[in-house]
């Protein structure tokens, strides 16, 4: 997500709100940041709305104010609280001020997720559901399509996904799908295991195998990239039997290709 500089601040500031609130006794992080995703839906329906709580021109109290009396009954205190930062600070435009509302709920659901000691989990999950989306095409298209109905996704995601992954993971993977924004949902998904990642200070790597690799072969991948990147790497591997044999390693845009497979591609353009 890229953000000009107001809205970096903006951001900023209700960020830190955000890690006070969640920091209060009896705050329930994952419904916090449901809530806020379901802010972020109102917003994204309601034009007039979304640029009214946006306006640089008028008082952060009448904007607050605004957010207030359409939503006090309607969500947490919490989660108010937390709106009141939002709608007070000054966002560079409404679409940036929605993008940061989005952040913090994911924010907010993934430090439930830390809280209950189940980030590693949903951080694997969430690859695993990229890997199947990006693995079938027509369910790519049909997870992204502009003008379906946001019902009908949301029932596609939850007929795939439910009960067989935690309740964080199936409202970040709900988000990812509902508001794709034009970008690939399996793309959408990455990022978050990206942000599953950074929050135990680690950097991924995605791993195609030709095979099965052995919990001792990915301690030793792991402790070999983490000494070539210099910092701690979170490896998820999928396994591709048409690479004949050895590994692709992703990290970043930074693409290490051992397979046969790749060897021959390079080969290939070396003598076309």
């Amino acid at each position: 997500m890229t953000l000009h500089a107001a809205s970096r601040e903006a951001l900023g500031l209700a960020e830190t709100r955000l890690g006070e609130v969640l920091g209060e006794a009896g705050t329930d992080p994952s419904a916090v940041g449901e809530e806020l995703l379901a802010v972020v839906a109102l917003l994204d329906r309601e034009l007039g709305l979304r640029r009214a709580v946006a306006d640089g021109s008028a008082a952060p109290e009448a904007r607050q104010g605004l957010l207030r009396r359409l939503l006090e009954s309607k969500v947490s205190a919490p989660t108010l609280s937390v709106l009141d930062e939002v709608a007070g600070n000054r966002w560079s435009s409404p679409r940036e001020l929605t993008d940061g509302l989005e952040s913090l709920g994911r924010s907010a659901l993934l430090t439930s997720a830390e809280k209950a000691g189940n980030l590693d989990s949903v951080e694997d999950q969430l690859f695993r559901i990229a890997r199947i989306v990006a693995g079938q095409p027509e369910l790519e298209r049909a997870l992204a399509e502009q003008t379906a109905p946001a019902e009908a996704k949301r029932t596609l995601v939850r007929s795939l996904f439910a009960d067989k992954v935690d309740p964080v993971v199936q409202l970040l993977a709900e988000q990812v799908v509902l508001r794709n924004r034009g970008r690939s949902v399996s793309a959408g998904l990455d990022e978050l295991v990206a942000l599953a990642a950074q929050r135990r200070e680690r950097s991924v790597a995605y791993v195609t195998s030709a095979s099965e690799l052995t919990e001792a072969q990915q301690t030793q991948l792991a402790e070999k990239l983490q000494r070539i990147y210099s910092r701690p790497i979170a490896l998820h591997v999928e396994v591709d039997a048409s690479l004949i044999g050895g590994l692709k390693v992703k990290v970043g845009d930074e693409v290490i290709d051992g397979t046969a497979a790749g060897r021959l591609d390079a080969l290939r353009r070396q003598l076309a």
